[in-house]
């Protein structure tokens, strides 16, 4: 049996290596798409913090739509194929309350995780989004296995 390595992933990286390992990342508004192919038995991680880049600056995965492509493409580059992945996504809070009718960061962050896979044709096998909670999450990305932690519910100070 292979050794599993821990590593965690902070905001704006993604992780796909062809030994497997435990990811940990920790997730509020941000989105973590877990995508595993299970014929190669190897997944990897992106962890997003804003939907769309702009076009200005480099485009970094701290953006959905290149963390989406370059999770999809680095998974390629070790062997697995898009037409078996397998997705789980996680995080989307809405963390901050908000008087206005514009969709939350957390919202648009999971609409865009929904809709790239869609059009890559990755079914979703399991989701734990939005709410107003943060989560803990561990990725195996040898087995696709994910335990997750929510964060206990926020209650406002002084009864604001």
């Amino acid at each position: 049996m292979a050794t599993k390595n821990d590593y965690y992933l902070y905001p704006a990286m993604l992780f796909a290596e062809p030994h497997p390992h435990r990811v940990t990342t920790v997730l509020g508004s941000c989105i973590a798409v877990c995508l595993f192919d299970p014929l190669r038995r190897m997944g990897g991680i992106n962890h997003y913090m804003l939907p769309l880049w702009n076009g200005e600056g480099l485009p970094t995965p701290r953006y959905g739509n290149v963390a989406i492509d370059l999770l999809v493409e680095r998974l390629e580059g070790v062997g697995c194929l898009p037409s078996r992945l397998q997705a789980k996504l996680f995080g989307g809070a809405a963390m901050w309350e908000s008087g206005s009718s514009f969709v939350s960061v957390g919202e648009r962050n999971i609409e865009l995780a929904l809709h790239m896979l869609d059009r890559y044709g990755i079914p979703v096998v399991g989701r734990d989004t939005g709410g107003s909670i943060s989560r803990k999450i561990i990725y195996d990305t040898g087995t696709g296995e994910v335990l997750l932690r929510r964060s206990v519910s926020r209650t406002p100070e002084h009864g604001a």
